[in-house]
């Protein structure tokens, strides 16, 4: 049966036999990301496409293991992002789709409601330019500060008026949760969040649906025409998946198509 069944996908002209041959190798930060991974991965070993999903703590890792051939595509970075190490590391790295938009969120253990925080309050955003950047808008879209800029660089010198007389304590993202216990409030992507256990619907606020900053399937350049790849980017971005996302993650994490 596997015989026919493989036999069937490579008649159907949907994946190489090289990449048969060996599973895909797919980069993703740890939490809800790879869930969403593991589930288009069952898709695609139904037809034949088998796929490793392999969990990253430290952001600056997928990229890295992507440009040296350690992996074969990753998904869980936005463009900003991406240009920004593009630009610092030189890869040779190119993103081939559109992925979810996963709400950057402002949690606080000391603040019911933006109002609430504080003269003086010291917020932790992440050390990383282009979230920090993103951390800003946030922000400022809140008025807990207003901006010079709005771009994927902006950072804090960019800051115009912080009316509140705000400290920022730039941090590692993994590290932000843990803050929660030192800061007033902390600008988390959701990832993390849930890892930490935090409920994104007890954000002070979360970016919504329009959020520019939605995440991309990255590939080296040499790689972005292979079929396996897109074979599997196009599982993902299926009705199937799209339902799982909207049921599972309950409107915090948000399908792009």
């Amino acid at each position: 049966m596997k015989t026919l069944l493989t036999a069937a996908v490579l008649a159907a002209g949907l994946i190489s036999s090289s990449a048969l041959a060996a599973p895909l190798k797919l980069g993703v930060s740890a939490g809800p990301y790879g869930e969403i991974l593991d589930f288009t991965a069952k898709l695609a070993a139904k037809e034949g496409l088998e796929a490793k999903v392999i969990e990253f703590t430290d952001w600056n890792m997928p990229n890295a293991a992507l440009q040296a051939g350690d992996i074969d595509a990753n998904n869980f970075q936005h463009q900003p992002f991406l240009d920004n190490q593009i630009k610092q590391r030189g890869y040779d790295i190119v993103s081939v789709a559109k992925s979810v938009v996963v709400p950057m969120g402002l949690y606080s253990k000391k603040a019911k409601a933006v109002a609430e925080v504080k003269n003086g309050a010291t917020i932790s955003i992440p050390n990383d330019p282009t979230n920090a950047a993103r951390a800003l808008v946030l922000l400022s879209d809140v008025g807990l500060i207003t901006l010079k800029s709005t771009g994927p660089t902006t950072s804090l010198i960019d800051i115009a008026t912080n009316p509140k007389n705000l400290k920022f304590a730039e941090l590692d993202a993994a590290q932000l949760p843990r803050s929660l216990d030192d800061v007033d409030a902390s600008v988390i992507t959701l990832n993390y969040a849930v890892l930490a256990g935090l409920d994104p619907k007890a954000a002070l606020k979360l970016e919504d649906d329009q959020s520019k900053w939605h995440l991309v399937w990255a590939v080296r350049k040499d790689r972005q025409d292979d079929p396996a790849i897109k074979r599997f980017i196009e599982l993902y971005r299926s009705p199937e998946v799209r339902q799982f996302i909207l049921t599972r993650f309950n409107g915090t994490i948000v399908p792009t198509w």
